[in-house]
């Protein structure tokens, strides 16, 4: 365990951005905070900022260089993370390098995969910047043993495992529900609307009951246009975003390239069973238990999913506490001073 001193936490994703990575680092900074541990913020947060081509919803701090040497001169720091690979990690990795700081980061996002399918830019290309971004850090935390095992074929060697939690006192099985979850079954989707996220395989595929898509993002246009009869409700959070999970017959996650899958954490806890492909993120956190069915057939998997017992999807989700992630982030990092 680290000492009570400072962390610095550099981060290019935080509000107003709502996806997974944010919400893991407010709630590891809340839970931190319960512990008399101060963990500062470096982010795009009051600085001039411009949005990421192809993910507006990112802003791209220009120059945070001035709070972040100023962070680094704070004599009570103890230790560094840098979550992010944009310009605040950047720079905040560039000034611990120059000052001989010692820090640790972590791999939140499959960039490289996210950029091919939008930009003719090749995958090899981005993974040798993050391998080069990360080789300096102590150690690369990363969502699950299998994304670990990728960024080794991609020779990285410091990744280390490093799970997630659920807030089961608002992601909970009891609580109000949609109206006529009960009699019309509910099929739904959470997370961001865009090409990454594989949405249309969800979309396409023939389902008996409502299909619903919470969220939003680049795609939602052009998807509420192509399949009329889905619900796109937008973003929810808290219990509102509870209330959708607890409805689900079955909870979809058709996405290929997500390096966890925050979101089915939150649906099991609810009680929604998940359908999802055998790839790296459900692999991880539904593996072969009996609270999903993972298939290369989308509709396969819905149809074994809806047959799981609710009571299956809330036991596996109970594993997952995101107290042992604040432990498990507290014990890797290393002292700022050599």
């Amino acid at each position: 365990m680290v000492a009570q001193q400072k962390i610095l936490l550099a981060t290019d994703a935080w509000e107003p951005q709502i996806n997974g990575v944010v919400r893991t680092w407010k709630t590891i900074i809340a839970l931190a905070k319960d512990r008399g541990i101060q963990v500062d913020v470096v982010s795009p947060d009051g600085h001039t900022s411009i949005p990421c081509p192809t993910y507006p919803e990112i802003r791209l701090a220009l120059w945070p260089v001035q709070t972040i040497h100023e962070a680094l001169r704070d004599p009570n720091l103890g230790h560094v993370h840098i979550a992010t690979e944009g310009p605040v990690g950047l720079w905040t990795r560039m000034a611990c390098v120059t000052r001989g700081k010692r820090f640790t980061s972590s791999f939140h996002t499959r960039f490289p995969e996210y950029l091919s399918q939008r930009l003719p830019v090749p995958e090899r290309a981005t993974y040798r910047f993050l391998r080069w971004f990360h080789q300096e850090s102590k150690a690369v935390l990363v969502p699950t043993p299998s994304i670990q095992r990728e960024l080794m074929n991609h020779g990285f060697d410091n990744a280390k495992p490093w799970t997630r939690g659920v807030d089961t006192t608002i992601f909970k099985a009891d609580g109000p529900r949609l109206p006529d979850a009960d009699h019309n079954p509910i099929f739904l989707y959470v997370g961001r609307v865009a090409v990454e996220k594989n949405v249309a395989a969800f979309l396409e595929t023939p389902l008996p009951g409502r299909k619903i898509v919470v969220g939003d993002g680049p795609a939602r246009e052009e998807l509420s246009k192509k399949y009329p009869g889905v619900e796109f409700a937008g973003y929810k959070s808290g219990e509102e975003l509870a209330i959708y999970y607890r409805s689900a017959k079955v909870f979809v996650f058709p996405s290929k390239t997500d390096t966890f899958g925050l979101v089915m954490l939150e649906a099991m806890a609810c009680g929604a069973p998940v359908a999802a492909y055998p790839v790296p993120g459900p692999i991880d956190v539904v593996g072969d238990s009996d609270a999903a069915c993972l298939d290369h057939d989308l509709h396969k998997a819905v149809d074994q999913a809806m047959l799981i017992k609710r009571e299956k999807a809330i036991a596996h989700a109970s594993q997952y506490s995101w107290d042992h992630c604040l432990d498990m982030w507290l014990e890797s990092l290393v002292p700022l001073n050599r």
